[in-house]
């Protein structure tokens, strides 16, 4: 009887030093969250003018404001929200792991700007932008699944399970939100590769579609991603060819173009 109430004690002892490691390792993980950014372009009502001076900040305290073109870059942790103030007007508050697109995160605030303001164009590197992308969201790119992990000492002690893992295999909230933001910046990826391939130059001087028609074509006809991956440039420019083709003629794009990705 005795030592079946000394054994109850000692379980009960390693089970109360457990749940203290998960909750001790949680808040460092927690506090060691990797930042990465949320840019994007502040408008007025009418989203036709940029605005200067629009106060930047996130719930850690972090801020900035846009610049002449509007344009803002902030970093934050994914525990993070940000919001946007301008005369003292604050907008509400947007969660960072809610944010559809972290990449261009524009917004447009109500107030109306009565004298149009130069605008600047700047060309896009799609590669720079891509290696830049991976970089500043190399913590969501690089997110797998936390699972049982074995682990071996580095003084050729014996081995064990990752703490670490076995700490966030129980964040649920935080590994659906996680592998949730993860597939919105792949897909995001994948869609900014086709419209850097698919793009309005090359379509028109293969096409000489212009305003609304090159704009409904190239809605109409845009290429999955599997084919404008793996695709040569003879290959994707008789694709374009013979869409331009179905478009005249009143046809549909081509089943296999549109078929889902496995």
């Amino acid at each position: 009887m005795l030592l079946a109430t000394i054994n109850k004690l000692r379980l009960r002892n390693i089970y109360i030093s457990f749940i203290i490691i998960i909750s001790l390792f949680g808040t460092i993980v927690s506090a060691n969250a990797q930042l990465y950014k949320i840019r994007g372009t502040v408008y007025d009502s009418s989203r036709n003018f940029p605005m200067e001076a629009v106060t930047v900040q996130s719930t850690s305290g972090e801020g900035t404001t846009t610049n002449t073109e509007g344009y803002y870059s902030i970093e934050v942790s994914e525990k993070d929200s940000i919001w946007f103030s301008y005369l003292n007007k604050p907008t509400i508050k947007f969660p960072v792991l809610k944010i559809v697109n972290p990449m261009s995160f524009d917004i447009s605030l109500q107030v109306n700007v009565p004298v149009m303001k130069e605008v600047k164009i700047k060309l896009k590197n799609y590669r720079q932008d891509s290696i830049q992308n991976r970089i500043d969201y190399a913590k969501i790119f690089n997110y797998q699944k936390p699972g049982l992990k074995t682990t071996t000492s580095s003084f050729g002690g014996g081995v064990g399970f990752d703490l670490d893992e076995i700490i966030n295999v129980f964040r649920f909230k935080r590994n659906r939100s996680m592998a949730s933001f993860q597939q919105r910046l792949l897909l995001e990826e994948q869609d900014n590769f086709v419209s850097h391939r698919f793009n309005k130059a090359l379509v028109r001087r293969l096409t000489l579609l212009t305003g609304n028609e090159l704009d409904s074509f190239m809605r109409i006809y845009r290429p999955s991603y599997l084919f404008t991956k793996y695709s040569g440039d003879y290959e994707f420019q008789y694709f374009i060819k013979q869409s331009y083709y179905r478009y005249l003629n009143g046809l549909p794009p081509e089943v296999f173009l549109k078929e889902e990705e496995e």
